[in-house]
């Protein structure tokens, strides 16, 4: 029987997909990230922050901030032809962490953003990451007005392995998150073939 173009012999195989977290604190620009990047339109669960609200939500050092991811965003990047990532931006808020246990399942890796004026927010989610064994890299993201920090120096400030990649980025551009959704997922695969290499006496 003879087939004809439509034939799927010699088609393309389907592409790898990876699932990949973005967390960080809360305004770190995690919706951003995923905004700058996604070859689709993201899917957003945001709300207008409340009066209700002001008590448990800290916004020192993000006055300006108006809205709030109460679910996660999502969205889908191709980084090349045989492998696509979809991205799960976790909601940075106290209140809604008992999402991340749902959205870390059959995660490759994740992204940590942080800010150096709030240091301290990114803690939960570096500590998130490695109490579960999850690989991980952290992002600077460079808000304008914030001071700026060799790599190493972020490395020590939150006590990271030396393993852990550390890059200094912009959420808004998309090469610099390119960048560092490559530098996760072969952070994570190196971690995954160690893990299968038999163990030397």
């Amino acid at each position: 029987m003879a087939f004809g173009r439509s034939s799927r012999r010699g088609a393309p195989p389907e592409p790898v997909t990876l699932k990949i977290l973005v967390a960080g604190g809360f305004g770190v620009g995690k919706t951003t990230l995923v905004g700058a990047v996604s070859e689709i339109r993201p899917l957003r669960t945001e709300e207008t922050l409340s009066e209700a609200g002001r008590p448990v939500d800290d916004l020192s050092g993000v006055e300006g901030k108006a809205t709030t991811t109460v679910a996660m965003d999502f969205g889908r990047i191709a980084l090349r032809e045989d492998l696509v990532l979809y991205l799960f931006g976790t909601p940075g808020q106290n209140r809604f962490w008992f999402l991340w246990d749902e959205l870390a399942q059959g995660a490759l890796g994740a992204v940590v953003l942080a800010d150096t004026r709030r240091l301290e927010d990114c803690f939960a989610a570096v500590d998130y990451f490695e109490r579960r064994d999850i690989p991980f890299a952290v992002a600077v993201n460079c808000f304008e007005g914030a001071n700026r920090y060799p790599a190493e120096t972020v490395r020590a400030a939150l006590d990271l392995d030396p393993e852990v990649p550390v890059l200094i980025g912009d959420a808004r551009e998309r090469e610099s998150v390119k960048e560092i959704l490559v530098a996760v997922v072969e952070h994570a695969l190196v971690r995954a073939n160690h893990a299968r290499e038999p163990a030397t006496t």
